[in-house]
């Protein structure tokens, strides 16, 4: 900018000549520089004034879309900072075949301590005994006086009664933390499915649920898979059909004086398992330890279902006689020479109480049991035939079900398969297998030939199985179950209003150490199928060390112990199943014994 001076030389001059005051030039000049300094300090003003009020303007537009967008979304919880991984506290839900849930999570709180920040570190410690009887107060007066110590977990998970108590303490050093924890809403019910969870990775804001056993370990990564989207885990268990069968079993159980017990109910033609016991069970919720001695059997953490594999005895001889007409080596009218002696590798083969059946067909020697007649059977078939049969029906690999205790139910198989093992074999001696292998074993007779995997897990479709029999020699084998139940060892098995077919077994308990077997402790059987006549479904009872005390004796044999509770199991879950009975066969005859057989 070019500066005018305020007294110029020329002007001066020309005023002076004229006569003019030269101090006016002056003062003109200066009021012009003036008043240019002016209108220069107002224009930077306003563009100040003009910048400044672009960036409000900015700064609020960015703040009311935010606040737009935030108002449009879902809402959610606000997430505690942490270093490090992450913690995935959420966990999908898991839920029966109906959509009921059998596992979800609960908001819950932790107890924690920061003894440096405590007051009163020992009447603390003495109210907290009050509020949680199983702590030391002593222990715990100890563990806060530590002047080392900046953190002490108190309790993992509290109630909101027990937290409210520790609040009225009024310890500034005792905090909570929030956190899920696994609630099992049903108790004890399919304990051994479901397994439990437990606390993994934990902080005080936060903590990671992950599966202990059963199906919650299997399918750990899953579960809390967060692209799950909170979709819940649908199970094949229809919980009422659940709670039914553990009742039933649990009473039978009590009343036989069993050491356990266990039952198997699957769908034939799906393979879907629609209850699946254990017993002794427990509590998911507070689950025990692992035992740390003794037999792992004795455990109520111990699965019997599926790990317990066991010697399951004549329900195997339905499998002997249909590869036997399938083979076309006999039909079901085929007599066969039961009568003694019949001895195999030197060894003597006998019948239950030493009983001789005589000349028989096959269809009788299902229905009266007979040990030499499967095993001569099992002669004609073969030991190589014999086990391509079992092993096609799953009798030697591990049940495949979506629990990680399946892995250990693996069946135990003879070192060498000879005569002698496969006449043995025959008659479900010399093989254990669990419970769940006998009911698809059953199923597949059931299904028309066709052997399906069983699952844990809901089906929306019957899916593609192996045949394993002719459509025709399954329905031989279902009317010879139905015999067994109308006219052979399993006559107390019959239920009003329902077609029951299905094959005792009782079996002598081997002894723990490999010593031989007990003379006076058994494992009884009973696997059926109904309706008989269109098999639907399989039902396998298993009772360990049972005896029936009624009577003058005794007694231990499946028909005795197994077939009972298994009728009485039938005829609980069936009408769940929604099996319509049919009246116009079994025992009900008036309309006052249906009455009576409904309720």
């Amino acid at each position: 900018m070019t500066r005018t001076p305020l007294r110029p030389l020329a002007r001066i001059l020309e005023a002076r000549e004229n006569g003019e005051n030269p101090d006016v030039i002056e003062r003109e000049n200066r009021r012009q520089r003036h008043e240019q300094m002016r209108d220069q300090s107002r224009l930077r003003a306003e563009g100040r004034l003009l910048v400044l009020a672009v960036m409000f303007f900015g700064a609020f537009a960015v703040i009311g879309a935010r606040m737009g967008a935030l108002s449009a979304s879902e809402p959610q919880e606000p997430r505690a900072a942490s270093t490090g991984a992450s913690i995935i506290a959420s966990r999908a839900n898991i839920t029966d075949r109906q959509g009921r849930v059998m596992a979800t999570n609960m908001s819950t709180h932790s107890l924690y301590a920061h003894p440096q920040q405590m007051i009163e570190p020992e009447r603390a410690a003495r109210e907290l005994v009050q509020i949680f009887p199983d702590m030391d107060a002593e222990k715990l007066a100890k563990r806060f006086a530590d002047p080392k110590r900046k953190f002490l977990w108190v309790k993992k998970k509290i109630s909101p009664e027990q937290m409210q108590a520790v609040h009225d303490i009024g310890e500034p050093g005792l905090l909570f933390g929030p956190r899920e924890m696994r609630l099992y809403p049903n108790g004890a019910i399919a304990a051994h499915i479901l397994g439990g969870a437990r606390f993994g990775a934990e902080g005080v804001h936060s903590a990671e649920v992950v599966g202990t056993a059963g199906i919650e370990k299997f399918y750990d990564s899953e579960l809390r898979d967060p692209a799950r989207e909170g979709v819940p885990l649908q199970l094949s268990i229809d919980l009422s059909v659940q709670a039914a069968s553990e009742e039933v079993l649990a009473t039978g159980m009590k009343l036989l004086n069993a050491k356990g017990a266990a039952s198997v109910l699957m769908d034939a033609r799906t393979g879907e398992i629609l209850s699946l016991v254990s017993l002794p069970d427990f509590d998911p919720n507070d689950r025990p330890a692992p035992p740390s001695q003794g037999h792992a059997a004795d455990s109520p953490l111990f699965n019997r279902a599926v790990q317990g594999v066991y010697e399951l005895g004549s329900a195997f001889k339905i499998f002997t006689a249909a590869q036997a007409i399938d083979l076309g080596l006999v039909n079901a009218q085929t007599v066969i020479d039961t009568n003694p002696p019949f001895k195999v590798g030197g060894s003597k083969i006998g019948e239950f109480n030493n009983k001789n059946y005589g000349e028989a067909t096959v269809e009788e020697i299902i229905v009266k049991s007979s040990n030499r007649g499967t095993g001569k059977l099992a002669l004609s078939i073969g030991a190589t035939r014999q086990q391509e049969f079992l092993k096609s029906l799953g009798f030697f690999e591990a049940p495949p079900l979506e629990i990680v205790e399946a892995r250990g139910g693996k069946p135990l198989l003879p070192p060498r398969w000879g005569d002698l093992s496969s006449v043995t074999i025959s008659y479900g001696h010399g093989i254990s297998t669990a419970p769940v292998h006998l009911a698809a074993g059953y199923a597949a007779i059931a299904n028309g030939g066709v052997a399906i995997a069983p699952t844990l897990l809901k089906r929306d479709h019957a899916p593609q199985g192996r045949r394993v029999m002719s459509e025709e020699v399954a329905r031989t084998a279902q009317k010879m179950l139905r015999k067994v139940v109308t006219e052979g060892t399993a006559s107390m098995g019959d239920v009003p209003g329902y077609h029951v077919g299905g094959k005792t077994g009782t079996a002598d308990k081997p002894k723990e150490n490999g010593g031989g077997y007990y003379e006076d402790k058994v494992i009884t059987t009973f696997a059926t199928l109904f309706p008989a006549h269109d098999p639907k479904y399989v039902l396998v009872v298993t009772l360990d060390e049972p005896v029936e005390t009624s009577g003058d004796k005794p007694r231990r044999t499946a028909g005795w112990t197994a077939v009972p509770v298994a009728a009485e199991m039938i005829g609980r879950v069936a009408p769940l199943l929604g099996v319509r009975p049919d009246y116009t066969v079994g025992r009900v005859t008036s309309p006052e014994r249906i009455y009576q057989a409904s309720n």
